[in-house]
């Protein structure tokens, strides 16, 4: 007996019609990418406000790429000297370099150059802070912790790109302002023993100011840096799709999977929707607010400095450093040591930059956690990492405060050297009582969520029983709500229970496991305990709901 089974007839193949099918049938058929792009373009990101910090960074990015090719048409990288005979009068005469004739000249020559100019400077602006708060984001929420340490080192790495970019752009128009920054650099340099003079001949061919430094600088600006951020976001990207995307606790959401919305067509609308935004407000602010007028300034004179001056915003801690710094400096073996510039400007930023990129690999040895990590702790839940990431925000922000204490003097009528010795008393006593206060802050926001998780919400509404007595009503919290509240880890202190073994030999490495203990304690002494079953359901069958 036989058997046989019917196949319906295969649909015949339609070739695409248009043109934009044709391209992809085309491509599809020579490197295969229909099944890879459809696996990516499906791909789930969840949604949450603050995970749009690092897409005003990238937009950020592509505004500086645009405005900056723009710029480098009508730029001349040159210190040769001219005589400026342009359409801004006041300047009218006078010699200056070609690379600030050329800067005047797209300010008022070229056909929307001064609008291209603030572009360019307000979205450098953008792109550091977007990144500088992006990274406080990951570190809070515990976004660094494995597997995305890589990824923490090059967003670390973007960081300083960014910070040498910028510096590297507002120095290139030869300016009074940018060569006021350029000397302090130069006395920086200056300020490292024995090879600090040969680095300070090498970076500008000779004596300050030279002939070399901004063609120099021009090739670091447009080429070398760029080139070097392009690449770390390219792999800072890949690794975000291969790792997974983090988020936030919530019902349903775990390690091991992602609830949010496809690459395409959702999250690549309103990807697509928030770029012109953020170029568009960037458009606003330099159309409506000037930045960097450097026709004001005058060409740089090295005998000569602006008052007042202040640098871009995120170079400012540097200088509140500088200006912090008593006047140190003494004579070893022949050489000058200029403690009051080499301590503000390269230890003090070195020991920080240092620790924040090191940090995620020293909370994974206190913790002992070798886990992967896809759901972002709240920073309540983690008090004492919580309190060194405001620390280092206070101390960073007393820095950045004194770089400015010329300004604030005169503008509040407040003596220059009150306004010094405030910082250097407040640069040690501030982050310490930012560390404490923003410890009790987060312990007593875990003691309201376990209040909250036990009684539920103070709803407002008064009662009085039968014996007299007034209460208030609890509404009690959602599951969802409540799951948001108790999902979190609660860590403890390590203990060495046995520091030999039956032979009375000491356990290997006894004394780094001994000061990990130590160390535990100070982060995990202190903690509040998630609420039990058992104490939950006492709550409901006390009425406390």
């Amino acid at each position: 007996m036989t058997a046989t089974t019917s196949h319906a007839p295969k649909a015949q193949y339609a070739p695409p019609a248009t043109a934009g099918g044709k391209a992809a049938e085309y491509l599809d058929q020579r490197l295969g990418i229909a099944n890879a792009a459809k696996a990516q373009l499906r791909k789930i990101f969840p949604d949450h406000w603050s995970f749009m910090l690092g897409e005003i960074a990238l937009y950020s990015f592509i505004v500086l790429l645009l405005s900056g090719t723009f710029l480098t048409l009508f730029f001349t990288p040159s210190m040769n000297e001219v005589t400026y005979n342009g359409s801004y009068t006041p300047l009218d005469g006078i010699k200056m370099s070609e690379a600030y004739a050329s800067t005047v000249n797209i300010s008022f020559d070229v056909r929307g150059g001064l609008l291209m100019r603030q572009i360019h400077h307000w979205a450098a602006l953008i792109f550091v802070m977007a990144i500088m708060v992006h990274m406080l984001r990951i570190f809070f929420t515990g976004a660094f912790r494995k597997p995305r340490e890589l990824n923490w080192l090059i967003g670390f790495t973007l960081l300083v790109m960014a910070l040498l970019e910028g510096f590297a752009g507002y120095s290139l128009p030869d300016d009074l302002l940018s060569g006021t920054g350029l000397r302090i650099a130069e006395g920086v340099i200056l300020s490292i023993p024995i090879v600090g003079t040969y680095i300070s001949f090498f970076l500008f061919g000779g004596e300050f100011p030279g002939h070399d430094l901004v063609p120099r600088l021009f090739t670091i600006h447009i080429l070398l840096v760029p080139g070097l951020i392009l690449a770390l976001i390219t792999v800072h990207l890949i690794l975000v799709f291969y790792q997974k995307h983090t988020q936030w606790a919530g019902p349903g959401r775990t390690n091991d999977n992602v609830v949010g919305l496809p690459l395409l067509p959702v999250y690549t609308a309103k990807a697509g929707g928030f770029f012109f935004l953020v170029f568009g407000i960037i458009a606003l602010l330099s159309a409506l607010v000037s930045i960097n007028p450097i026709w004001t300034y005058g060409p740089y004179i090295p005998n000569q400095i602006t008052a007042g001056s202040q640098p871009d915003w995120y170079i400012g801690f540097l200088e509140g450093a500088l200006r912090m710094m008593p006047n140190v400096e003494f004579n070893f073996l022949g050489h000058t040591l200029s403690l009051n510039v080499l301590i503000p400007s390269l230890v003090v930023p070195g020991i920080l930059f240092t620790g924040l990129a090191v940090y995620p690999f020293i909370e994974a040895w206190i913790t002992g956690d070798k886990r992967e990590h896809h759901i972002l702790d709240r920073p309540r839940n983690m008090p004492t990492r919580t309190a060194i990431g405001v620390a280092g925000c206070t101390f960073y922000a007393v820095l950045w405060i004194v770089g400015g204490n010329d300004l604030i003097a005169t503008h509040f009528h407040l003596s220059l050297e009150a306004i010094t010795w405030t910082g250097r008393v407040l640069i040690f006593v501030g982050p310490v009582f930012a560390f404490w206060a923003t410890r009790r802050i987060c312990f007593g926001l875990q003691r309201a969520d376990r209040d909250k998780i036990l009684h539920g919400r103070e709803s407002g509404i008064i009662v009085r029983s039968p014996e007299g007595e007034f209460s208030e009503i609890h509404t009690p919290l959602s599951d969802g709500d409540r799951y948001k509240l108790a999902v979190h880890d609660v860590h403890r202190p390590l203990s060495i229970a046995q520091t030999t073994d039956a032979n009375g030999v000491p356990a290997p490495r006894l004394r780094a496991a001994k000061l990990r203990a130590r160390i535990t304690h100070w982060y995990f002494g202190t903690r509040v305990e998630k609420p039990t079953v058992e104490e939950y359901h006492d709550a409901i069958s006390s009425g406390h709901h």
